[in-house]
């Protein structure tokens, strides 16, 4: 198998005159959660409908774990497993009913295992002879999510994973996207919640106006922006005072008896940083580095506030 899961060079895609693709690559790992982010229209849904072959691209080349999407269609649908933003599960059904629905579809058997097996991984044992239409909002994404798993699929597209869920629906369905992985399997995210991208995911993508106007870890990213600062609290007004005269261009609290230091929070300069007040013999009460975060980056690539993401 390729080491790349998906990889897709100079993607386009165009609806009439209006270009939504324009020219992206994408490069996915094996065994890594990669996440797209995007305001709207950035092109993010008609980005995961080409990679999961719902979609023909216009130009570019796009291979998943090897296999070209338009000409080994097949093997590509028999590899990955979608789950879209709204939980696609049969109300009259019950939650087993549902599993062994999808294992009929996906030709698996014995289905018996998999469909316990499944139910047990996602703590839905007690609720599977009751109908889908009486779960929660979070059993219903935990069903909808292992639906998507009959069959083994090593690469998993999540279109809103956690979209209406409540804080804690949301921290479960985290910790199963991460044994997902820990399994090796591939998981590509797209999400409102920049947070969520930020815990999970190995890799970031921001699509803005058909294009990939950044790519890298979290931390890379939010090194991009300005405003990464640390923060040095003094435990009077005569080590404050002293501080300030030390380091001109740090700002200021006179309540707090704090100084605010622009910069970039790295190891390095920390340490310079600390042994440049030791050498003025100026003691600090605490101190803290403060990083931008992914609203901040959102912000600053795409001059959209972060409450515009959506798929």
């Amino acid at each position: 198998m390729s080491s790349s899961a998906i990889a897709a060079t100079g993607l386009r895609k165009s609806f009439g005159e209006k270009v939504v693709l324009d020219g992206i690559d994408l490069d996915v790992p094996t065994g890594s959660i990669f996440s797209l982010l995007g305001p709207n229209g950035a092109g993010k849904t008609t980005a995961v409908n080409v990679l999961t072959t719902l979609m023909t691209a216009d130009g570019g080349t796009v291979r998943i774990a090897g296999h070209d999407v338009t000409t080994e269609t097949k093997a590509v649908r028999g590899l990955i497993g979608v789950t879209g933003q709204f939980a696609a599960v049969d109300e009259l059904l019950t939650g087993r009913e549902n599993l062994e629905l999808m294992a009929d579809l996906r030709r698996v058997r014995p289905s018996g295992p998999v469909v316990t097996g499944l139910l047990e991984r996602f703590d839905l044992a007690e609720a599977a002879g009751k109908l889908a239409s009486t779960y929660s909002g979070g059993m219903r994404r935990k069903l909808d999510l292992a639906m998507t798993l009959v069959g083994g699929p090593r690469i998993i597209f999540l279109d809103e994973p956690t979209t209406g869920l409540d804080p804690r629906s949301r921290r479960t369905m985290w910790d199963i996207v991460r044994d997902l992985v820990a399994g090796g399997v591939t998981i590509f995210l797209t999400t409102q919640y920049l947070d969520e991208a930020d815990q999970l995911a190995d890799r970031i993508a921001v699509l803005d106006q058909g294009r990939v106007v950044a790519e890298g870890t979290a931390a890379e990213l939010k090194r991009r922006v300005r405003g990464s600062h640390v923060r040095l609290r003094f435990p009077d007004r005569t080590q404050l005072d002293a501080a300030a005269r030390v380091l001109p261009d740090a700002t200021r609290d006179e309540q707090d008896l704090t100084l605010r230091v622009p910069g970039d929070g790295d190891v390095r300069s920390l340490r310079a940083l600390l042994d440049r007040l030791d050498t003025h013999e100026i003691g600090i009460e605490e101190f803290s580095v403060h990083t931008p975060d992914l609203d901040d980056v959102f912000l600053a690539l795409t001059g959209r506030a972060s409450t515009e993401v959506t798929a």
